[in-house]
């Protein structure tokens, strides 16, 4: 039984894991073309793909490259939007069996991902790492070969059409916060807040003198800090409006 679980778990978490793959390709593919728009070859847009599966972050990471920022801004941008990573990693490991040690642990929380999370926390059973890493099989060729195929189409469109079909991986963005924002006042509220931050950030004076990377930090942390004290969530109230 023991011999024949590994390549079943593996077989069974690519099945899973097909769904996620083909919404990654599409949304990746946005993410190709806005960052050939943005003055990268098609290999380093690949690259970042290949090394990353973080839409959100690889975005904002484009987004200070592109603005000449530092290293530091890098990090601190990438951290901000990623840590949410790291409370997914802390419940997932109590789901996790005892085959997954260290090793690998460090290389499934490359693969770690909202969906992927979502599927592997929601198993009755314990989730090892034959199961995970099939899990995150088609999410990654998914998430690369669509970057791959975005940028080689925006490298050759024309310059109205690929800025027109770089808003996609926007419009992926708008279509995660709108269920929330209908259900959760408070998240409704973070939004709006976040959104009018960015706007003073880039056109009242001096405030827009911050670099890109620092004004995405500045209102995201602003933001979540503010409506952390004004509309805090106590225990068994997430989700009501």
């Amino acid at each position: 039984m023991a011999k024949n679980e590994s390549p079943y778990r593996y077989l069974q978490g690519l099945k899973d894991g097909i769904p996620i793959g083909l919404g990654y390709l599409s949304v990746s593919f946005g993410f190709g073309i806005s960052a050939v728009g943005e003055g990268l070859r098609v290999l380093e847009a690949l690259i970042i793909s290949m090394t990353n599966l973080t839409s959100a972050g690889q975005v904002a990471g484009v987004t200070v490259i592109v603005a000449g920022g530092t290293l530091l801004e890098m990090a601190l941008t990438q951290l901000v939007i990623n840590l949410r990573y790291s409370l997914m990693g802390i419940t997932l490991t109590q789901r996790l069996d005892d085959r997954c040690h260290t090793g690998h642990r460090l290389l499934m929380s490359f693969g770690l991902t909202d969906e992927i999370f979502a599927l592997a926390a929601s198993k009755p059973y314990p989730v090892g790492p034959s199961y995970f890493y099939g899990l995150m099989t088609a999410p990654y060729i998914g998430w690369a070969g669509g970057t791959l195929m975005g940028a080689l189409a925006g490298s050759i469109l024309p310059e109205n059409l690929r800025a027109a079909m770089g808003i996609m991986i926007y419009a992926m963005f708008v279509a995660i916060i709108l269920p929330p924002m209908k259900q959760n006042r408070g998240v409704l509220l973070t939004v709006m807040l976040a959104a009018a931050l960015s706007c003073c950030m880039a056109y009242i004076p001096v405030l827009n003198a911050v670099s890109d990377g620092f004004a995405i930090i500045i209102c995201a942390v602003l933001a979540a800090v503010v409506m952390a004290v004004l509309r805090p969530i106590s225990d068994g109230e997430e989700g009501a409006p």
